[in-house]
């Protein structure tokens, strides 16, 4: 989508996955049976909307009109200053209507559920930006909307509970397992199971059985696509570097993917560190964890030694999450992109260093990035150049962030 010479097009295609949605080792559809009619209707639907010029042109107007797309690419020359070495580069999708880059995800699919002729989305939600987009955008289209979140998430995230209650939708607890996006997502799996039929669960990340991580993605790239054309522009190159959060992964996945062929730029992705290494501290399973099959793909999880999935920890809502989409597994086991974490400390650290030094209150998610970014950035020379994908705004995270930081002291 937004793809433009055959030079592009070409490259998109060497990206596809196998037909039974694998990427190398990992993908693939692993779902009770009942849902797998569900599913070749989405694929086929997809399938069809990505080949259809009205859907795409659809899908542009309302991120141009609605969403507020292009976001900007913001040199961050204070910040810059301050952390010393390479020029840093945000990405700003807290521009984005509702806050984040989830509206870009929730607005595609939503478009797709009219297209099947279907009146009810369900969605879970950690951070609650994805249940927000997913609320917004089933109020534009005029669809029922049944959101489905962790009680230590809605504790957590109490400005996006009310915002998705404004927006029409019914936000269901979650009460089960850590009361997390996890277990959210397990919720929304089980009722999808028995709703299939008028039912389309709009997922929020690049996790999931296929078409879902491959279909994110691809409604994702809007990102890198701008960023990308953005930098050319504004810089007169590409970037060094593009260093985004990953929690399942969808806003790097995003900014990833239109940058997959340019071999001279570096990708790194920025997993939930917490509080130690240790099984149950942190919420990153390109970093500790391994093999194994969560929500109806096979990726990266954290598992125990009996291969049950691991409790995770991270002080943001939208990284807590055990498993990690199929094709940033992909990425890491060929070397494409490169995995990393960064523990809440750290984390913290950068969200005060954004609010005071560059006037951008970001989301606790995004200051995993941003972190990160300070440290490469400090090591590299001043005609370098990063980029960092800031996801989301911090107003959900103000509450939990002050918490935080007063424990600190």
């Amino acid at each position: 989508m937004g793809m433009n010479t055959d030079t592009e097009k070409q490259s998109k295609l060497s990206h596809l996955p196998s037909d039974s949605g694998h990427y190398g080792d990992f993908g693939g559809i692993f779902v009770p049976e009942t849902l797998h009619v569900a599913l070749k209707q989405l694929t086929e639907a997809y399938q069809t909307a990505m080949n259809d010029p009205e859907f795409k042109n659809e899908f542009q107007r309302h991120l141009s009109e609605y969403v507020g797309r292009p976001t900007s690419l913001y040199y961050a020359e204070r910040l810059t200053k301050h952390v010393g070495g390479a020029r840093i580069f945000m990405k700003r999708e807290d521009l984005s209507h509702t806050g984040a880059h989830k509206i870009n995800n929730s607005i595609g699919q939503a478009m797709l559920t009219v297209r099947m002729n279907k009146k009810r989305i369900i969605a879970e939600t950690g951070a609650g930006q994805h249940g927000v987009a997913t609320a917004t955008a089933a109020a534009k289209f005029g669809l029922n909307c049944d959101v489905f979140m962790g009680t230590e998430d809605m504790r957590r995230q109490q400005p996006n509970v009310k915002r998705m209650q404004l927006l029409g939708a019914n936000v269901v607890p979650v009460e089960s397992g850590s009361c997390t996006l996890k277990d959210a997502t397990n919720a929304a799996m089980r009722d999808w199971m028995g709703s299939s039929d008028s039912t389309h669960y709009i997922i929020g990340s690049v996790v999931g059985p296929h078409p879902f991580p491959q279909m994110v993605r691809d409604f994702q790239a809007v990102i890198g696509i701008e960023c990308r054309a953005q930098c050319l522009d504004q810089i007169g190159r590409l970037p060094d570097i593009i260093i985004a959060c990953v929690g399942g992964g969808s806003n790097a996945a995003g900014i990833f993917f239109p940058f997959i062929d340019d071999h001279d730029v570096k990708l790194l992705g920025v997993e939930a560190g917490g509080r130690s290494d240790q099984l149950g501290d942190h919420a990153a399973p390109l970093s500790f964890g391994g093999p194994g099959v969560l929500h109806g793909s096979r990726s990266y999880v954290l598992q125990n030694k009996d291969g049950q999935t691991s409790p995770v920890h991270s002080i943001s809502a939208g990284l807590d999450y055990p498993g990690v989409g199929p094709e940033h597994a992909h990425w890491h086991k060929s070397g494409r992109a490169s995995y990393t974490s960064c523990s809440d400390k750290d984390a913290l650290e950068a969200f005060t260093m954004m609010c005071k030094i560059e006037g951008i209150i970001p989301a606790l998610e995004s200051s995993h990035a941003i972190a990160q970014g300070i440290k490469t950035a400090r090591s590299m020379k001043p005609d370098q150049v990063v980029v960092i994908n800031l996801s989301g705004r911090g107003d959900k995270d103000l509450e939990e962030a002050l918490r935080l930081l007063d424990d600190m002291t």
